[in-house]
């Protein structure tokens, strides 16, 4: 295969195709961040937010099946190969929330509407680009680092499994798996989800996404002669990276990143013509513009700062059962809710 396709390009392809299903998922499924969040509290009803559970829990499992097989080394993967800063996330956490609450969309939820034809949300995506690479390696990198460090190697599996089997004397592995299980028992122990297959399914192929990015990942690592991150799906950086990629591309090369956000539009686009959902829209309302770029730029920051965005951390780096993962998503769950908060009533403490 490395005789047909450079590693850069098989890396990408891993990426478009997790990304396809991402997009599908969104589209097909309301797979989407803040639309749970809405429904929790404005709708009154948490099926989408149940779909988190079963994606989670899917992707938990797979991971941790993948170790078990000998297929991922979870010392590798971004999230389990650096030490946790907790002020970090819970700074970076809120900030991405109250932002996505602002902007309407968090940055895979403003793909996936791309997608549909929604031009306000490209707006949304360029902005939230541009922030988060000013925030990893720009003018704001200085401050960044200044306030909460710079990333460091582990100094061991920073991780509820590794916690976990050293308590009970298993292996991680087998935590990890049993972790994962006891989150999907859970999850579908609400007799409303039992009966709606759809959010299942949906749920479930996000968890698969998930999975197929610590695998194909990992495969490339192993097989491959350059030096390859093993890594999942997360989109706050490798939006900034796809806008790079694409000024650039003569002198730069392919990523897992830039496959993950094209494939998630085009899964997306693909999604939106199967539902006969797509239509071109744009903003009529210059107030509502610029509330949404100031959202998507404080997901760009928060979510660099934090290491991942609602995805980055609330899937990927949950997958692997990172010390940071449910941290950072209550915090990105109590942003969001603050924003529509303040979106829909203001700050009246009457309220």
């Amino acid at each position: 295969m490395f005789d047909v396709f450079s590693e850069s390009a098989l890396v990408a392809l891993v990426g478009l195709a997790g990304g396809i299903l991402l997009g599908l998922a969104a589209r097909m499924g309301r797979f989407c961040t803040l639309g749970a969040i809405e429904d929790l509290y404005y709708g009154d009803s948490s099926l989408r937010l149940r779909m988190w559970g079963i994606a989670i829990s899917v992707s938990v499992i797979g991971t941790f099946a993948l170790s078990a097989l000998g297929l991922l080394d979870l010392g590798q993967t971004l999230y389990l190969g650096r030490a946790w800063n907790p002020l970090a996330s819970v700074f970076g956490g809120l900030v991405f929330g109250y932002g996505m609450a602002l902007a309407g969309n968090c940055g895979y939820g403003a793909l996936a509407r791309v997608g549909g034809g929604d031009l306000r949300s490209f707006m949304i995506v360029v902005v939230m680009g541009l922030s988060a690479y000013i925030t990893l390696g720009g003018p704001l990198s200085g401050l960044r680092i200044w306030a909460f460090g710079d990333t460091a190697p582990a100094i061991e599996m920073p991780g509820y499994a590794g916690l976990l089997a050293r308590a009970t004397g298993t292996s991680v592995e087998s935590a990890g798996i049993a972790i994962g299980a006891a989150i999907l028992l859970l999850t579908l122990a609400h007799p409303a989800l039992r009966r709606s297959a759809p959010h299942v399914i949906w749920g479930a192929v996000v968890g698969v996404a998930i999975v197929s990015g610590w695998a194909g990942t990992q495969w490339i690592a192993s097989h491959g002669f350059a030096a390859t991150q093993v890594i999942s799906h997360t989109f706050s950086a490798p939006i900034g990276e796809t806008m790079l990629y694409a000024m650039t591309s003569s002198g730069n090369s392919l990523s897992f990143g830039t496959g993950s956000v094209i494939g998630v539009v085009l899964g997306a686009v693909l999604g939106s013509l199967i539902k006969g959902h797509f239509r071109w829209e744009a903003c009529d309302d210059p107030r509502e513009l610029r509330r949404q770029i100031l959202g998507a730029a404080l997901m760009g920051i928060g979510a660099v700062v934090a290491v991942g965005c609602s995805v980055g951390q609330g899937l990927s780096a949950f997958s692997v059962l990172a010390y940071s993962a449910p941290l950072t998503l209550a915090c990105i769950v109590a942003g969001a809710a603050l924003g529509l908060r303040h979106l829909i009533w203001g700050f009246s403490p009457s309220v």
